[in-house]
């Protein structure tokens, strides 16, 4: 199986206009990321930019969808980040599944178009390895207030 190169996502990066944040501190007692045999569990992802609390509120409120958009990009960003730090994307052999969470307004209805924020950013990235099913959840309330979070998992080498 073909692997990641590390220059390669680094290059996909700087030729859509992206860096990798820092990479957040878990705010409770858990792992930011979680390997079990060849799957690694990334823990929820917020947007968060280098420890700066970004697009707090509800989507259709506080929060447009295009800024949702850009909140969602974000939560991969720092998936990312949390790969490259915890595992090394040489070893990422694809990304399986995404679950996004948001809280909107009461009339709001455009979560899909926010997803794809995460969505194109994996497959822009990470090319083939980037394609994923997904699942997307509207919640009461998330940390701080968030718009958005984003989990995955991802499949991995071992050996």
């Amino acid at each position: 199986m073909e692997k990641l190169k590390q220059m390669n996502i680094k290059e996909n990066l700087a030729k859509l206009g992206l860096q990798l944040p820092n990479t957040s501190t878990p705010g409770g007692n858990y792992e930011s990321v979680n390997i079990r045999k060849d799957i690694a569990y990334i823990a929820i992802q917020f947007p968060i930019l280098n420890e700066e609390f970004k697009y707090q509120g509800r989507l259709g409120n506080e929060i447009s969808t295009e800024e949702g958009y850009k909140a969602m990009e974000l939560c991969a960003l720092n998936v990312l980040a949390q790969v490259d730090k915890k595992i090394g994307f040489e070893k990422v052999i694809g990304l399986n599944h995404i679950d996004a969470y948001f809280q909107s307004g009461s009339d709001w209805d455009d979560s899909p178009i926010v997803v794809n924020g995460a969505s194109d950013v994996f497959v822009k990235v990470l090319g083939e390895k980037g394609k994923h099913s997904r699942a997307i959840f509207g919640v009461e309330k998330l940390p701080r207030n968030f718009s958005v979070g984003l989990t995955v998992s991802f499949t991995i080498e071992t050996a």
